[in-house]
């Protein structure tokens, strides 16, 4: 794990070589930045767009990004432990995390997303069955350590099934909806 020194008055893309290395969609030196122990801030800011502004987290939304982290690792931790193999351990998969205002545009976003801040993460699932699992662990989660959330939504399209997760710093609503199309 690499041990980062971050300017909290600068965006991570003026702590790069280059701006270049900025716009190379998460190079290994951004795959190398730990959040967590299974989360990288590179995993928490792909996306298959190619925005101009690279998708760079200013220092606030990598905080923010980086207290999720705390209850993804709690969730993938609980979640090996009851449903695990013992022969591996089965990831948590961040389909989405930070977006920068183009990438919440270009991928349909609603307007004032916790994505936009590094409050919120979509968690692939393989079925409705991990998808409830998954949502059960975080309510017991925010329930146990008396933490709260602010979304936990359910959402499927087609045959995709995900569960959208978000902790804001403060004035969280532990908002539960369903968006099954």
């Amino acid at each position: 794990m690499k041990n980062v020194s971050i300017n909290k008055q600068a965006k991570l893309s003026e702590h790069l070589a280059s701006p270049s290395e900025a716009t190379l969609s998460h190079s290994n030196m951004l795959d190398g930045l730990r959040l967590s122990p299974h989360f990288s801030l590179a995993e928490l800011t792909k996306t298959s767009y190619h925005p101009q502004d690279g998708n760079i987290p200013s220092h606030v939304a990598i905080e923010n990004l980086t207290k999720l982290c705390v209850w993804l690792e709690i969730l993938r931790k609980r979640y090996n432990q009851k449903y695990g193999d013992a022969t591996r351990e089965i990831p948590v998969v961040i389909t989405s995390g930070y977006r920068s205002e183009e990438v919440n545009r270009l991928c349909g976003g609603a307007r004032g997303s916790n994505h936009l801040t590094g409050c919120a993460v979509d968690i692939r699932c393989a079925g409705p069955e991990q998808l409830i699992r998954y949502s059960s662990i975080l309510l017991d989660i925010a329930d146990g350590t008396r933490r709260e959330f602010d979304e936990l939504i359910h959402e499927k399209r087609g045959t995709t099934w995900w569960l959208h997760f978000a902790v804001r710093p403060s004035v969280n609503r532990r908002k539960i909806l369903f968006d099954m199309r």
